[in-house]
């Protein structure tokens, strides 16, 4: 409401100052006496309008956004966080990771003065447009969670006061009024009023739609994993399975529990290579903890089969492979996720491999651009892409597709964290499958509910995340939807009623596989598409 005025008195100062230059004043109004008083006159004008600008408006104004944005995206490393180069080269959403040594160093982020100054910049440059809102599945199922909302609660929070005067959409069930805090208050209390309730920060799937949609680059993913290590490592709250989970995690290296010797039991049949035979392969291919999932055993079997049809040199760990620490880290339990990679890239060093390939894009994504920080430096391969890399080389070869209509649920993981949207619709054009897209795909895609710790976590809300997603597929008309992700298949899958089939992209590749005459031409070494050498390479 103050703009107007801000402006008319900014415009008014200027117009003044400009007037004796063109020679508008009446003549003998600058001799003498007259002179001091016009030009107090013209300095007061010109004060209160800049006053207005700069200081009225920014202060809690409404061009606060303005200048905190500017600062904001000055020193955000955005070429990085949001790499639109093909495949998402150069792309690098890993969370950093806390440094467990410093015993003085905050375990998470307890109070909004305990965030970086990048971050404290960034809720101030939000403007509202509640872009971030529309894309948020938990928002959209009804579970405690607005990230706009949660943004705006910081920014209260710095500044010391409630959310009483916030005038957008509240976090659903928790009518607006009910939240205050301080900078040096604790962000989620014990007891009595606090800026966020523990549900509300427990409500997110991570899946980053939030951070693609904002126009300020605002990191609400990070903010949030932030405050849940503080639950977590600090307070021990972690709600519903999540405590379950984590003392799986630590006791068995997997989150279901199961014995670390039975990982390969599902492959009985298949007499997979290991690592600890061959020592060098150019394929380490990793089977994540699906391999405990009878579903996504399935899958890969299916991606065996497929490798073996290109003949790629590969081999797996076994029992050597652990979690690789994703869902402790979304949870927040950094301790754990820390001792699991580098247990895990203690092992890898004993051996020497060209790249990994996995069919689960959490684990892509964690030992591709969170490893690093760590000391593990690995060329990482989603399994659609090498795939895709097989076929554009000329190793496998499909029968002509003879199945009913489908479209593609784009996994967070790989899609918005990796910039991976090209290659699974490559391999299903090769299939010779035309895509029908959903109204949300691509860097738009709907999450399937699975991402962030968020089934296990549990939050209730009117309606599942995975149920909207797969009305999104009911829409598009498609009889079958093609997945790349095991979390993405069990979401879908748990639908009561789904209007459509799942299946994995390896499962439909395997289905088409036509065996190639012995001595064909397109035969090649053993070797993947690959741009890097054996002896360029030591894990």
């Amino acid at each position: 409401m103050r703009l107007p005025k801000s402006l008319m008195a900014f415009s008014l100062g200027v117009f003044l100052i400009t007037l004796p230059t063109v020679g508008l004043l009446p003549e003998g109004l600058l001799e003498g006496s007259g002179s001091w008083l016009l030009a107090l006159v013209l300095a007061g004008v010109v004060a209160w309008g800049l006053g207005e600008m700069f200081f009225g408006m920014t202060w809690g104004g409404p061009m606060k956004h303005a200048f905190a944005g500017a600062l904001h995206l000055a020193f955000h490393r955005r070429a990085e966080r949001f790499s639109t180069k093909k495949g998402g080269a150069g792309r690098s959403t890993g969370l950093k990771a806390l440094n467990l040594e410093d015993e003085a160093a905050p375990l998470g982020v307890e109070k909004p003065a305990d965030f970086t100054w990048n971050q404290l910049l960034g809720f101030d440059a939000c403007v509202q447009c509640g872009r971030c809102e529309a894309v948020c599945p938990a928002f959209a199922a009804g579970q405690p969670l607005n990230p706009k909302k949660l943004i705006q609660d910081m920014v209260v929070g710095m500044a010391g006061g409630s959310d009483a005067a916030y005038a957008g959409s509240p976090y659903p069930g928790k009518p607006v009024g009910e939240h205050a805090g301080s900078p040096h208050g604790p962000i989620v209390a014990l007891e009595g009023k606090a800026l966020v309730d523990a549900d509300t920060l427990w409500s997110c799937t991570t899946c980053r739609a939030c951070v693609e949609e904002c126009p300020m680059m605002i990191e609400h993913v990070d903010a949030i994993v932030d405050m849940r290590r503080h639950l977590t490592l600090e307070r021990g709250k972690t709600p519903n399975k999540g405590a379950e989970v984590l003392d799986n995690l630590i006791a068995t290296d997997n989150p279901g529990g199961f014995d670390p010797g039975s990982r390969l039991n599902w492959a009985a049949d298949l007499n997979l290579p290991l690592m600890a035979d061959l020592r060098q392969v150019d394929v380490l291919l990793w089977l994540g903890d699906g391999a405990f999932d009878m579903r996504n055993q399935r899958t890969l079997r299916a991606l065996v089969k497929v490798l073996r049809a290109a003949e790629v040199d590969f081999a797996v760990l076994g029992a050597e492979e652990r979690d690789s620490g994703d869902v402790a880290r979304r949870l927040g339990d950094e301790a754990t996720f820390q001792s699991l990679a580098k247990r895990n890239i203690a092992t890898l060093a004993k051996y020497r491999f060209l790249q990994i390939v996995t069919c689960d894009p959490h684990s892509f994504h964690v030992l591709g651009n969170e490893y690093g920080e760590l000391g593990g430096h690995y060329e990482v391969r989603h399994h659609s892409t090498f795939i895709a890399e097989l076929f554009e080389a000329g190793r496998l070869t499909f029968a002509p597709w003879k199945g009913g209509s489908v479209t593609y649920h784009d996994p967070c993981y790989l899609g918005r964290y990796n910039g991976e949207y090209e290659a699974p619709r490559n391999v299903l054009k090769a299939l010779g499958i035309e895509v029908k897209e959903m109204e949300r795909s691509g860097y738009r895609s709907r999450c399937c509910g699975g991402g962030g710790g968020a089934p296990i976590t549990d939050i209730p809300g009117k309606q599942r995340i995975p149920d909207m997603r797969m009305n999104d597929v009911k829409e598009s008309g498609a009889e079958l939807v093609a997945v790349g992700c095991p979390q993405c298949t069990a979401m879908l899958e748990g639908v009561v009623d789904a209007s459509a089939e799942v299946r994995d992209i390896a499962e439909l590749v395997a289905d088409a596989l036509v065996e190639r005459p012995a001595g064909d031409a397109s035969d090649g070494p053993r070797r993947p598409a690959a741009t890097t050498t054996a002896e360029e390479v030591t894990v």
